[in-house]
C-alpha cells in the first residue's frame, strides 16, 4: 500500500463518517485504510461500522475534495507519513485503554500552513477560554501566548471570538507558531472576522487543522469533537476564561482525561467568566498558574523555566540560620541585653544564645557593650 492509496482511502472515510467514528476506526486499524474504503463502499462491514457509514458511503467525492483542498492550501496529513503527530496523539490510545470515551484517533487531517505538523505539536500549549471574553481575560490570554510563543512554544487553540483569538495574536505578535484546530473545514473562513488572522497563521509558518473535509459547515456537536485534538495535540491546557458550563471547561475536562496537564489562570472572585476556572482550581482538576514561568514549569517537559522574575529586594539577614535570626530578633538598637535576656526573649537555651552572639558579632550583626548585646545600627 502506498501512501497515496491511504491518503485516497481515508480521504473517503472521512467524508462518510462523522468523527469521532469509534467503530470505523477500530476496523481501520484492523483492515488497513484501503480494504477498510473498499468494504464500506460495498457496504461489507461489521454493523457498528454499516450504521456510521451508510447514509454517505455513496459520497465518493475524493477528487472534488482534493481539489478544493488545494485552493485552500491545504494538504491531508495522514498517519503514514512524516509528519503525522504520532507521540501526541498516542494519549487518545491511552486514555482509551482506559475507557475514555472520546478518546479516538483521527483517520486523517487536513491541514493549510506550511509549518510541519509534528513539529508543531511536539512541545505545544493549548491556551483556551471564553467567547464572550473580557478585557481581563483578552489581555492575559495575548500576554501568555506572547510570552510563550517568544520562547519557542507553539500555541494551539480553536480561532473562535475571545480568548482563543487573543491567543493566536499574541502569539502571531511575537513572531511564534500557532496551531487553530477547527470545528468545521479549513477552507470554510470560519468565524468571518478571523479570516484575515487565519490567513496570517497559514502565512507565518503555522498551520489551520481540521478532520472535516472541505466545505463542512460549523455545528455545535462538531466543536465538541474538535476539543479532543486541541487537548490531545498539545502538552497542557491552560484555560484562561470560562463559564460554569463552556468549550473552553470541556477541553480542561478532555485533556485531564486523555492524562494532560490541566492549568487554570484566576479571575476577579465577582466575574462570571472566571467562574469555571476557580472550580477548575478548587476541585483540583486544574493548577493555578500566573505567569509564563510558572506554565512552563507546570508543564514540566520543556525543562526548567527561566527565571525572569523580577528579583525580590534581599536583606543582610536572608543568610542568617533559624536560630541565629531569633537571637538577632531579640537583641534591641540602642540597650544592651544580656544572655539571659536574649535567651528569654527569643526562647533558644541559654548555652546556645552564649555560642551565637559572638558568631553574630563577627558577622557584623552585633555589638558587645558593658551590659551585655546589642543590634549593630546598619543590621537593624
Amino acid at each position: 500500500m502506498s501512501v497515496d492509496e491511504s491518503r485516497q482511502a481515508r480521504a473517503y472515510l472521512l467524508r462518510v463518517a462523522e468523527p469521532p467514528a469509534v467503530a470505523l476506526v477500530a476496523f481501520v486499524a484492523e483492515h488497513g485504510p484501503v480494504a477498510a474504503a473498499a468494504r464500506v463502499r460495498r457496504g461489507d462491514c461489521p454493523p457498528e461500522v454499516r450504521k456510521v457509514t451508510e447514509a454517505r458511503r455513496g459520497y465518493d467525492l475524493v477528487s472534488q475534495d482534493f481539489t478544493r483542498a488545494a485552493a485552500a492550501g491545504a494538504r491531508l496529513v495522514v498517519p503514514e507519513d512524516d509528519e503525522w503527530p504520532g507521540w501526541p496523539l498516542h494519549s487518545l490510545d491511552l486514555a482509551a485503554h482506559r475507557g475514555v470515551a472520546e478518546a479516538v484517533q483521527p483517520l486523517a487531517l487536513w491541514v493549510a500552513g506550511e509549518g510541519a505538523l509534528d513539529t508543531a505539536a511536539d512541545r505545544a500549549v493549548a491556551i483556551v477560554g471564553a467567547r464572550a471574553a473580557t478585557a481581563y481575560g483578552e489581555h492575559h490570554a495575548a500576554e501568555f501566548a506572547y510570552g510563550l510563543a517568544g520562547r519557542g512554544v507553539p500555541i494551539f487553540s480553536g480561532a473562535a471570538y475571545g480568548i482563543d483569538g487573543a491567543a493566536h495574536r499574541g502569539a502571531l505578535a511575537a513572531e511564534g507558531v500557532t496551531v487553530a484546530v477547527l470545528g468545521c473545514a479549513v477552507d470554510n473562513g470560519y468565524p468571518a472576522g478571523h479570516i484575515s488572522m487565519l490567513n496570517r497563521i497559514v502565512r507565518s509558518g503555522g498551520a489551520v487543522v481540521s478532520e472535516y473535509p472541505p466545505g463542512t459547515p460549523p455545528a455545535r456537536h462538531r466543536f465538541l469533537v474538535r476539543n479532543r485534538l486541541i487537548a490531545a495535540l498539545t502538552e497542557g491546557t491552560l484555560v484562561v476564561e470560562a463559564g460554569r458550563r463552556s468549550g473552553a471547561r470541556n477541553t480542561a475536562g478532555t485533556a485531564g482525561a486523555f492524562g494532560k496537564v490541566v492549568m487554570a489562570l484566576p479571575g476577579p472572585v465577582t466575574s462570571g467568566m472566571s467562574v469555571g476556572c476557580h472550580e477548575l482550581i478548587r476541585d483540583a482538576k486544574a493548577t493555578l498558574v500566573s505567569t509564563v514561568d510558572e506554565v512552563l514549569e507546570t508543564v514540566g517537559r520543556f525543562g526548567a523555566a527561566e527565571d525572569t522574575a523580577p528579583s525580590r529586594p534581599k536583606r543582610r539577614t536572608d543568610r542568617l540560620g533559624p536560630e541565629a535570626l531569633r537571637a538577632f530578633e531579640a537583641l534591641a538598637v540602642r540597650a544592651d541585653r544580656s544572655d539571659a535576656e536574649v535567651a528569654a526573649e527569643s526562647g533558644l537555651p541559654l548555652r546556645r544564645v552564649r555560642a551565637l552572639l559572638p558568631e553574630l558579632e563577627i558577622d557584623g550583626f552585633a555589638v558587645r557593650g558593658d551590659s551585655g548585646w546589642r543590634r549593630r545600627k546598619e543590621s537593624a
